[in-house]
């Protein structure tokens, strides 16, 4: 075999490589969509649980750019602390070891069964989590048989002169090596397929054991720069994470760099084999920085918060503080920021409630105007978060971010529909009863206020729905709006007494009244629409009464 056709076939096989390891991510992550990031987010309780989290996701993710990015978005939300984040990262350095570990032993032979049991779990499979893991599987096989395949690629270069003399002269620098592996590690953007690859190199005979321990440092500092350049350009909070990682691994290295002869030997008298004396060490390593940097993260926090102050909060109402593009590849995390932006709109719907029960009671006209200009602020956050879903779709979703996607967008267009209400019609009324002198009785007022106070309670049930899937206040919001219903009827059979009466000012009073009453009514199957998603999927849709209506 030529040199031209050992390249091309060692660049197929790495590139079969990238992609196995891609579809274990994608695969896993779609598999336990949002579960995944609640896992996550309840490890970040303290530096040991947080440090443990990330060890076990990312054994799972099987990629550590991944678990960081999704820490990232966390930790620059302020959702948690920067210190339990810093511990997570320790956890998924020594999280990407343990695949490395198991392909360290000779279990190539393995993947065909991996293919077959994830073609059926692909096929048969009734839901998308065991599609999804089926994808997983055929993942973990091909990574197998890429690495099956370097071997057997790389094993005729053990006897070529020329290549053992150019790689005798390349890796004679330790520094060097440590560079042209981290630039490898970079350019994969996965330490595990550096590792693999320098397993192979290493267990061929084609570099010395202390080389390929020089290598096993540089992949490890290569995969840091992975999330940092995906941080740059925007808030500098989120450089908080993976500045800090990086300094990790730099201390690590450089601790590391001048002792490999000692190590190599020592890694060498464990096992024989170099590509396993590569492995054990690279697991070494993430488990020493884990033990050296988990004690100091306090202060290793304060120094980069002070280094990257998080960027002063933006003063129009209407700019989006939450929807991170940096996370849109990482769909739960994704979902999650549209989810945090879309309970702003509610906040926006709950002041311009109560500005409206307002301007019923006084003659303010500039009130008015104030409450209409929060209508703008909801229109330029439902457009941010219109097309923020509409590039997390672009991603594969499973069946839970599809359905939590659907439901967020659904919450938008409800309360941008409800700020139209308030802005176009409810003001409208306030306006006009200000300019004609109207005055409404006092139990039109009444009836008024409590319409509004139980549609600001309803709104919070309906952020409770939304948050957490509260089947019961998803009921009581269906059952409520029915009482709506009836204030409507009963205020237009009081509008036709009235205007048998004949009475203009009696007429004009009562028109308003049930113009009110129809907008509030209107509102409050905005949202009361929440809860019937609920209750669809739940299946506890209790009564024909619950049934959506025209």
């Amino acid at each position: 075999m030529s040199a031209t056709q050992i390249l091309i076939s060692l660049s197929g096989q790495i590139g079969l490589l990238l992609y196995g390891i891609h579809m274990v991510t994608t695969g896993v992550r779609r598999a336990l969509g949002s579960r995944l990031t609640r896992v996550l987010h309840i490890g970040l309780q303290n530096r040991g649980r947080a440090l443990l989290t990330g060890i076990g996701v990312t054994a799972l993710l099987q990629s550590s750019t991944a678990t960081a990015m999704m820490v990232t978005a966390f930790t620059a939300g302020g959702v948690v602390d920067l210190m339990p984040g810093l511990a997570v990262m320790l956890g998924a350095n020594i999280g990407t070891t343990l695949i490395v570990q198991l392909v360290s032993f000779d279990i190539t032979g393995i993947f065909p069964a991996l293919f077959l049991a994830g073609c059926l779990a692909y096929r048969s499979g009734r839901t998308s989590a065991v599609r999804d893991a089926g994808s997983a599987l055929i993942g973990l096989g091909l990574i197998l048989l890429a690495l099956h395949l370097l071997i057997a690629t790389m094993e005729p270069l053990e006897q070529s002169q020329a290549l053992s003399d150019l790689l005798r002269s390349v890796t004679a620098d330790p520094l060097l090596t440590m560079l042209l592996a981290a630039g490898l590690a970079w350019a994969a953007h996965s330490s595990v397929a550096a590792m693999l690859f320098i397993m192979s190199l290493a267990g061929t005979g084609v570099i010395a054991p202390e080389a390929a321990l020089t290598m096993v440092l540089g992949a490890n500092l290569g995969s840091a720069f992975n999330p940092l350049i995906s941080s740059l350009g925007g808030d500098p909070v989120r450089m908080q994470l993976p500045f800090g990682n990086l300094i990790n691994r730099l201390v690590g290295c450089a601790l590391a760099l001048p002792f490999l002869g000692p190590l190599s030997e020592a890694m060498l008298s464990l096992d024989a084999s170099p590509a396993r004396a590569a492995a054990n060490f690279h697991v070494a390593f993430n488990v020493g920085m884990g033990l050296i940097f988990i004690a100091p993260l306090p202060q290793m926090a304060h120094r980069l918060k002070n280094l990257f102050p998080a960027r002063a909060a933006a003063r129009d109402p209407g700019t989006p503080r939450y929807l991170d593009e940096a996370a849109v590849s990482i769909p739960s995390v994704a979902l999650a920021n549209a989810g945090r932006e879309t309970l702003r709109m509610a906040d926006v719907i709950d002041r311009m409630l109560r500005a409206s029960q307002q301007a019923f009671h006084e003659d303010d006209h500039e009130k008015i105007a104030a409450t209409r200009k929060m209508d703008d602020i909801l229109d330029r956050l439902f457009a941010a978060i219109q097309n923020y879903l509409g590039l997390i779709g672009r991603e594969p979703l499973g069946d839970a971010d599809a359905r939590r996607l659907s439901d967020t967008l659904a919450l938008a267009i409800n309360l941008e529909h409800i700020g139209d209400i308030i802005d176009r019609s409810l003001m409208d009324n306030a306006a006009k009863r200000i300019r004609s002198g109207i005055e409404l009785p006092e139990d039109a007022r009444r009836q008024i206020d409590d319409m509004h106070t139980r549609l600001l309670d309803h709104l919070q049930l309906a952020v409770a729905v939304f948050m957490s899937g509260d089947v019961e206040a998803a009921h009581r919001l269906v059952v409520e709006k029915e009482g709506f219903r009836e204030l409507e009827r009963a205020t237009t059979q009081r509008h036709v007494i009235h205007m048998r009466g004949g009475r203009r000012e009696r007429i004009d009073a009562s028109s308003m009244q049930l113009d009110i009453t129809r907008d509030l009514k209107r509102i409050e199957s905005h949202i009361a629409a929440t809860a019937y998603g609920l209750l669809e999927l739940s299946g506890d849709l209790r009564s024909s009464r619950l049934q959506p209506r025209a």
